[in-house]
């Protein structure tokens, strides 16, 4: 396993045994990372590939269903773009030497062992090394899926929305520091050889750790909802409630039928929403179903009344009223910035 100085000291460098690509081509680098996380990795337009070829480029990396985990060591800046199918991923990069400057949309922060940058679903991400020294950092991506998940097991139930992070992960901080020493365990993990931890289902746990100290450490759009920390689990006829319409979320959904799945009369259902969710059971429906119409707008190519059609809307007009309501702009303004 290699080595590396990090400050005056030497250590092994993360995920020796998984080494993608080492080349002085930036090419290489661009590739081998597009393949690993998926999406559109291109140079950054402030640095492109000029004067760069007589550097090394390294990536070093692993994934698996739920997680991709990369270690980049490059002068190289990057854009990273979200693929355009699924869900989409959240990403959190951490730098392990020297200082890279990172931007989410007009949000700018320094990487360094100190702060981490966190990514979210269908926004574009920069990468740019700060020239005086060597820069490397671990860049881990993580299903949305996961994050819902993780969420639901906290509160008990999905979230309305998408959880949309703050961008600058203080790691020096208690909370913060949490984050990091679950993924250095889990760059540990696969470092280690043993073959207890290559095995998915440790893979997964350590993963769910790291995503549960996200949801714990880093202030984002729900965090209303863990600020006294777990809450009680929904009743049951809730729980059936909300599988039922996460279920059937693009076909037609009557109260009737979210009360029948729920085995309760209307009444009790909507009284069990507005107590538990703060809304009514048709609401959380259009609210739903606007978030997954949203996410796709953005990572697909598609027409926005296809996707529309697609997730069981009948009225194009009332459904852009509602979407400009719920995101302050219409669905083309969203599908413009794809």
């Amino acid at each position: 396993m290699g080595q590396q100085d990090m400050g005056g000291e030497a250590v092994a460098a993360p995920l020796g045994d998984f080494r993608i690509t080492r080349s002085r081509n930036p090419v290489d680098l661009l590739n081998a990372a597009t393949r690993l996380f998926g999406g559109s990795i291109t140079t950054s337009p402030l640095h492109g590939l000029h004067g760069l070829r007589g550097g090394d480029h390294e990536l070093r990396g692993a994934a698996a269903p739920d997680f991709a985990i990369g270690y980049f060591a490059s002068p190289l800046g990057v854009r990273v773009a979200s693929a355009a199918a699924g869900r989409g991923s959240y990403f959190v990069n951490i730098g392990v030497a020297g200082e890279i400057v990172a931007s989410r949309g007009t949000l700018r922060t320094t990487l360094d062992k100190t702060t981490a940058g966190v990514v979210n679903p269908g926004d574009t991400q920069e990468l740019r090394p700060c020239r005086r020294g060597r820069t490397r950092f671990l860049g881990l991506k993580i299903d949305a899926a996961l994050v819902d998940q993780e969420f639901a097991a906290l509160t008990g139930h999905l979230p309305v929305s998408t959880v949309r992070f703050d961008f600058p992960l203080d790691l020096a901080g208690p909370k913060g520091r949490a984050v990091r020493l679950l993924v250095h365990s889990l760059v540990e993990q696969l470092d280690s050889g043993d073959f207890l931890f290559q095995r998915a289902e440790l893979q997964r746990s350590q993963l769910r750790c790291i995503v549960t100290a996200l949801l714990l450490a880093q202030p984002h759009t729900h965090t209303a909802e863990l600020r006294d920390g777990p809450q009680p689990g929904h009743p049951r006829s809730l729980r059936a409630a909300l599988a039922f319409i996460e279920t059937n979320i693009a076909e037609r959904i009557t109260l009737t039928d979210i009360a029948a799945a729920a085995g309760c009369s209307p009444r009790t259902v909507s009284s069990a929403f507005r107590a538990r969710l703060g809304l009514s059971p048709m609401s959380y429906v259009r609210n739903l179903r606007l978030n997954r119409i949203r996410e796709d707008i953005l990572a697909s190519t598609d027409h926005v009344s296809t996707i529309a059609y697609r997730w069981g809307i009948s009225h194009l007009g009332r459904f852009a009223g509602e979407y400009r309501d719920r995101f302050d702009e219409l669905p083309s303004a969203t599908a413009a910035r794809r």
